[in-house]
């Protein structure tokens, strides 16, 4: 059902698998990936519902992981952001078998209220019947969407020759309260798990480290000076030597 873009080879090291936010995909990583393939396989997907990926009715967390777990064939890391934390964390206490780390990018195992329903709204509105580049597209946007970082990350997933979106825009919008939620999942995840974060971001906060450590008890913490939710675009050299660091320890 996924779609997976693989960087380098398989070595003796663990091999890598991650897993973007909402409304990204595998091609939004592909910088970060080469790098961290220098001396292991890396394996980047299209999350369900996202990119090149099959679509389906249901975006639970259960069944993200359900569709990672799938990937597992041996020793693996996970590095997920965002809505792809939260799914590498489902995996790590649905399906331990095979984990190694976790590197859980700027999100924590609690229910959010920055429902992203609007974006899903303005993208719907876009007639892509009369669009003809990204560049007409963003300013079409504009109005609703202002904030030009925005617009150009969700216009990576735009199909401008069969004016269609890669994402299923109907699915993620009826789910999104499911998507900025958690599930009460049980058991806990023994093994080392970073909790990387954007300095300035306040999507983990010190309020939310007891129930980090009810599930993820090896759980540690870190922080990227200066950005915020998008850590891995604004600061892709730090953020990929902070992982680094991590999954060779």
């Amino acid at each position: 059902m996924l779609n997976v873009i693989e960087h380098g080879a398989a070595t003796d090291r663990p091999q890598v698998l991650i897993a973007h936010g909402l409304f990204g995909s595998a091609r939004n990583w592909g910088v970060i990936a080469k790098r961290l393939s220098a001396d292991r396989l890396v394996r980047v997907v299209d999350m369900r519902n996202h990119g090149e990926s099959g679509w389906d009715e249901s975006h639970s967390y259960r069944d993200l992981a359900g569709d990672l777990a799938g990937l597992l064939d041996g020793p693996t890391d996970v590095i997920g952001h965002s809505m792809g934390g939260k799914a590498a964390m489902a995996l790590a206490l649905l399906h331990p078998e095979h984990l190694r780390r976790i590197v859980v990018a700027d999100i924590a195992p609690v229910a959010y209220d920055h429902t992203q329903l609007h974006l899903v709204t303005a993208m719907q509105a876009l007639d892509l019947s009369e669009i003809t580049s990204r560049t007409q597209a963003s300013a079409a946007l504009e109005a609703s969407v202002p904030d030009a970082g925005v617009r150009a990350f969700l216009l990576q997933s735009l199909d401008v020759a069969q004016h269609r979106w890669k994402l299923n825009l109907d699915v993620l919008g009826a789910r999104m309260a499911e998507i900025i939620g958690w599930p009460q999942l049980p058991g806990t995840f023994p093994e080392p798990t970073l909790f990387l974060s954007g300095g300035i971001s306040d999507y983990v906060l010190p309020e939310h480290r007891e129930t980090i450590r009810t599930h993820f008890p090896a759980a540690r913490f870190a922080k990227i000076p200066g950005v915020g939710h998008w850590l891995h675009a604004e600061k892709p050299r730090e953020f990929e030597a902070a992982c680094r660091a991590f999954l060779d320890a």
